[in-house]
């Protein structure tokens, strides 16, 4: 009996322990997204049309959306990969610190990309941008491979299969963000595009995804089983 109790205790605060630092980071994931729009310019009343100048800040708004499109994507996966791990140690927090302030600085590269591209520095600014989205994969790897190594902080409940199959998909993040990186010095249009489209990508292909294609299988599997036993 003292046993059960004791195992019911240490769960409730692993449970609690994760769930502040969860907590924590999605007040840092709000404060990051909310100040996107900040990299959109408000139209000078006393210059010319409203409509006029707002057509002239297209770089701006598909900065905008990309960065909002990315920083929601990490969010969601973030959520996800807290499904799995139910500890943390000072190793893990301060990998997941150094992640969220990576984030917070999306805010600086989206600005300057905004006001950049159509100059002679545009190249600069994408390449800057890019750098940020390869750093934040690689972080998102060292969190994660920290965390799943040898089940480390992982939940006793969490599938092998599943996380295997995290592990093999994070791999690839760093590389495709990296060619992203490299197309800027071919075409900064071309690099914004890619990027844009790696945030859809990993909504749909991302630990969210594999977690949630893991919980239906479940369910099935548990319903013909339930379907057996009656």
């Amino acid at each position: 009996m003292e046993e059960l109790l004791s195992t019911t205790a240490e769960e409730s605060a692993e449970e609690k322990e994760t769930g502040r630092v969860e907590a924590f980071s999605d007040g840092v994931f709000a404060v990051a997204i909310t100040l996107l729009i900040v990299t959109v310019k408000i139209p000078d009343p006393a210059s010319e049309h409203l409509l006029d100048q707002m057509s002239h800040q297209g770089a701006s708004y598909l900065a905008y959306v990309t960065s909002f499109l990315t920083i929601l994507i990490m969010w969601v996966n973030h959520h996800a990969i807290f499904r799995l791990i139910s500890r943390s140690d000072q190793m893990f927090l301060l990998l997941n610190g150094l992640l969220l302030m990576d984030i917070t600085f999306v805010n600086y590269p989206t600005a300057l990309l905004a006001n950049f591209i159509g100059t002679n520095d545009q190249e600069a600014a994408a390449l800057i941008y890019s750098a940020n989205g390869v750093l934040i994969a690689i972080l998102y790897n060292a969190l994660w491979f920290y965390a799943s190594r040898n089940h480390r902080l992982l939940s006793k409940k969490a599938d092998p299969a599943l996380v295997h199959t995290i592990t093999h998909r994070y791999r690839f993040g760093p590389l495709f963000y990296l060619a992203a990186f490299v197309l800027a010095f071919v075409s900064v249009l071309a690099s914004i595009a890619l990027n844009l489209a790696l945030a859809l990508f990993f909504a749909f292909t991302g630990t969210s995804y594999s977690v949630q294609a893991h919980d239906r299988k479940e369910a099935k599997r548990a319903k013909r089983h339930e379907g057996v036993q009656q």
